[in-house]
């Protein structure tokens, strides 16, 4: 029974001890309202809807931060050697070449030369998307969500497909999913280690005059078309001036690798520096 008067007793204290917040409290609500009361509805609506706009975008950026992607996707001709450069950034393995892909193989991993890193490291979605013309369709299943392409170019067999890997590239560098989202695209020349392999300026300068001859057939043969049919597509180049790589709306740069040799190191840090770990 004492034990329950002292915790009465105190319980006391503690009611008058908060009585000054209590009043307080009123004090500020009642004084709240009469201010909200004296503004008038229209402004207090906009206030309101102001506030709930600026939550709204808030919890958007973060959620868009939160949900950055990891996806890489690789791509070019066929033969170019897109899959021995998956498996390669994959478990450090070309398993001694590959045929040719007839689906896109994919996969969610950690860098191979990451693998003994310490520390949280985040895993890549890695697409290889078939080179096929046929096939070439699927592409556009994953660039939505890709952070970054890497188009394989062979730098041995390339005076010869010159033409087509730079009419593959231009339509990609024009699809909208990739221009409004300003992806980046590293143009990888595959197979540098054999001494027959053309250098990567060479390639990159040499793709750059054949898309610009391209971009001028193509203008061409839509002379007869009207503005209203093309309005939707996008174009590369400057008018007037000669095509560079520097004049497209996302960044395009080149890198020499070799797959079967497992000399991928340019690859990876364009990985890297798109999906940070």
């Amino acid at each position: 029974m004492e034990g329950m008067e002292q915790w009465k007793d105190q319980l006391e204290q503690l009611k008058i001890q908060l009585e000054p917040w209590k009043i307080q409290l009123e004090q500020w609500l009642h004084q709240a309202i009469e201010y909200l009361d004296q503004i008038p509805p229209i402004q207090l609506y906009a206030a309101i809807a102001v506030l709930f706009i600026s939550t709204l975008l808030l919890f958007s950026i973060r959620l868009f931060k939160r949900t950055k992607s990891n996806t890489i996707v690789l791509t070019g001709l066929s033969g170019s050697g897109k899959t021995v450069l998956f498996y390669v950034l994959r478990d450090g393995s070309s398993h001694q070449g590959t045929v040719t892909s007839m689906e896109p193989n994919e996969g969610t991993f950690v860098l191979n030369s990451e693998s003994n890193k310490k520390g949280k490291i985040k895993s890549v979605h890695l697409v290889d998307v078939p080179g096929h013309s046929r096939l070439r369709p699927k592409l556009d299943e994953f660039l939505p969500q890709a952070a970054g392409i890497v188009f394989v170019v062979d730098a041995v067999e390339f005076l010869p497909s010159c033409p087509s890997v730079s009419e593959y590239l231009y339509d990609i560098l024009t699809k909208a999913s990739v221009v409004k989202k300003k992806i980046p695209v590293l143009i990888c020349c595959n197979k540098s280690d054999k001494v027959t392999a053309h250098t990567k300026e060479f390639i990159r300068k040499q793709i750059e005059k054949e898309m610009c001859d391209h971009y001028e057939k193509l203008r061409a043969s839509r002379s007869a078309i009207s503005a209203a049919d093309i309005s939707n597509d996008f174009t590369l180049g400057v008018s007037g001036e000669v095509f560079s790589f520097t004049q497209c709306r996302n960044a395009v740069t080149v890198a020499d690798a070799s797959g079967l040799k497992g000399e991928v190191a340019q690859v990876e840090h364009f990985i890297r520096e798109h999906v940070k770990p």
